[in-house]
């Protein structure tokens, strides 16, 4: 039942489809991942019909092991992309092939660890929770042997990994995590497994398979070298984790700087939208570093020209009015869509950071500028009039549009007015949002609109504090 519930209040993402060239090359590596780890069920000799049917079905295990990670990485990030994958399938290939050529030599904690880290940051838990069992579970050399305990230690350090790794927000904290990680399980070695076989005297100490001092000493030099190079990933396949999220928020960026100096009033009127979609995100379990980074860089667009936008102007003049053309105020409009995509790609702002500069317009008509057409009685398409889109793809991106839909009404009401008129205001901005459509792609619930709703309203009631008025004197010594 609650299955079907959630199937009726909440519309079904659909998986960014993926060129057939990119799931052949992922298909392909996925029947090498295959044949890395079962071969050598072929060099059983004599080789009988037995052995074959054992290779044919450990063969078949793995590829569909590797199916069901891809399956489950579209499940947790619908708008995983093909690079993401292939990141995910190639580090499963990598490991398979060191497993073959240092089984014997490194720890499998140091060869399963460092990339669940790498997953869980960039793909998430889940993404990263599958790969690990695949990983560990899937060993291509039989002879390898690996003691149970060592096997349970792994499994829960790449495991608390996996969901820590997800959550961290910040460098630091993933420096914290390479420290006490080694050292819990070197802990628990030394209480499972050598209690008693404790030695410091060995010349091969940094790769010494076996010994407690050499397996966490080596896990903590892969997962600093990890941390160094996730920038790297995140450049490469597109990742993009909580903290290059809280990189990208500082407001001593470039961007964000010039925003704040060239076009002020837009600025302010970032921050407003800022703390109305942040309160929204967090009160229906969203992505709030993903929304509060995605709102600062959505009007970017604007710095092309400021002073076209009503917000940067100091009242002695419209451009507009001058212009008097309601067609080209309304490309001038789109332009501030179509140059924030310039100020992203030159800026290098990540894909998911860059999709709230077209989506939090979406394709909303530009109401103003058509009913000036509509009086010069220009017989003109409404067409002409909306933004290009695409409508919002996601759940932040359309909170941002209906954010940024409600702060300027919710400003321009009176101090006065009550709880329910600005409740009624917030309803039916939202409500023309998604009588036109615009909310069609988000995936949205009824029940997280509703909460969405609530959420303006108490940002609203923040902010429409009064103030005392204060005595004035000729001196102006009150304060």
């Amino acid at each position: 039942m609650f299955y079907l519930w959630r199937r009726s209040q909440v519309p079904v993402k659909q998986p960014i489809k993926i060129s057939r060239i990119d799931n052949l090359i992922i298909f392909l590596v996925c029947i090498l991942i295959s044949i890395i780890s079962s071969y050598k069920l072929l060099l059983i000799s004599p080789l009988k019909i037995a052995e074959i049917f054992s290779w044919l079905l450990t063969f078949t295990e793995i590829l569909i092991s590797c199916g069901v990670l891809i399956l489950v990485s579209k499940k947790e990030n619908p708008i995983i992309s093909s690079r993401q994958i292939f990141l995910i399938i190639t580090l499963l290939l990598a490991v398979q092939v060191t497993k073959l050529a240092l089984a014997s030599t490194i720890s499998p904690l140091s060869m399963i660890i460092p990339p669940a880290l790498i997953i869980s940051q960039g793909m998430g838990s889940i993404t990263a929770l599958a790969w690990v069992s695949i990983a560990s579970l899937i060993w291509p050399d039989p002879d390898i042997f690996i003691n149970n305990n060592l096997f349970f230690i792994l499994l829960v350090c790449a495991s608390i990994v996996s969901l820590l790794g997800g959550r961290i927000r910040s460098r630091a904290q993933l420096l914290q995590l390479s420290i006490f990680v080694p050292i819990g399980s070197f802990l628990s070695q030394w209480i499972l497994i050598y209690k008693d076989k404790i030695s410091l005297n060995k010349q091969d100490f940094a790769l010494s398979n076996g010994d407690i001092f050499s397996d966490s000493f080596l896990l903590a030099i892969a997962m600093l070298f990890t941390i160094l190079f996730i920038p790297i990933f995140e450049s490469i396949f597109g990742l993009l984790t909580k903290a290059r999220l809280l990189e990208l928020a500082d407001k001593e960026k470039p961007l964000i700087r010039r925003l704040s100096l060239e076009a002020p009033g837009t600025f302010e009127h970032t921050l407003l939208i800022c703390g109305l979609a942040e309160e929204a995100t967090r009160m229906i379990g969203g992505d709030i570093d993903l929304i509060k980074t995605g709102a600062l860089y959505h009007d970017v667009g604007k710095l092309h020209a400021p002073n076209w936008f009503i917000e940067n102007q100091d009242g002695s003049k419209n451009p507009h009015d001058e212009l008097d053309d309601p067609i080209k105020s309304a490309e001038v409009l789109q332009a501030h869509v179509d140059e924030g995509l310039k100020f992203a790609r030159k800026n290098r702002l990540p894909r998911l950071i860059a999709n709230f500069i077209p989506e939090h317009q979406g394709t909303l008509k530009m109401g103003y500028f058509f009913q000036k057409a509509k009086e010069k009685n220009l017989d003109i398409n409404e067409y002409y009039f909306r933004y290009k889109g695409p409508i919002p793809q996601s759940k932040e991106t359309a909170i941002l549009m209906l954010a940024d839909g409600c702060e300027a009404a919710l400003r321009a009401m009176n101090i006065n007015a009550s709880d329910k008129e600005a409740l009624e205001t917030i309803s039916n901005i939202i409500y023309s949002r998604k009588k036109d459509g615009q909310l069609d792609d988000s995936n949205l619930s009824k029940g997280e609109i509703f909460l969405i709703k609530r959420a303006f309203l108490n940002v609203w009631k923040r902010i429409r504090h009064r103030r005392i008025q204060y005595p004035t004197s000729k001196n102006n010594t009150f304060s």
